[in-house]
């Protein structure tokens, strides 16, 4: 059981990162890196360790490697600083942002689905972060009971 188990569970991270690389672009990219904002900011703020936490999960993530890492982490930490100059102005930025991408479907929802696995890439996707990809669902003109949040 364990062997199928680790089999299906590369399997679906191998889907995901063909899914990333269909939407290499910079509009996803922009999209992606206020998701990972958000859904790091979602728990009180962004910590020193909290953006440690979400570079290491990007850099090593075998779905986000069809990024430049140099790139994602600069609009990473762009996004960021604003949710640390004022967490209302960067929520509504990134929203913004992630807006842009509503008229793909396909992109839509891989955006809440990498975003799910960032809040969960700490082994506690808490009721903060869940909160924060409900949003961006919405944002984006997805269920949210279709990600089961």
């Amino acid at each position: 059981m364990f062997a199928w188990l680790k089999q299906n569970a590369a399997a679906a991270r191998e889907a995901l990162t063909t899914e990333v690389s269909k939407f290499k672009n910079q509009k996803f990219l922009d999209a992606m890196t206020a998701n990972c904002a958000l859904i790091s900011a979602a728990s009180g703020g962004i910590s020193s360790e909290e953006k440690q936490k979400m570079t290491g999960f990007i850099q090593n993530s075998p779905e986000l490697k069809v990024f430049d890492m140099g790139d994602v982490i600069k609009a990473f930490n762009a996004h960021c600083e604003k949710f640390e100059f004022d967490f209302q102005l960067g929520q509504a930025e990134a929203l913004k942002v992630i807006g842009k991408i509503k008229n793909d479907a396909g992109a839509s929802r891989l955006l809440v689905r990498v975003g799910c696995a960032i809040g969960a890439s700490d082994g506690d996707f808490d009721a903060q972060e869940k909160a924060a990809c409900r949003l961006v669902c919405l944002e984006l003109g997805l269920n949210p009971a279709d990600f089961e949040l």
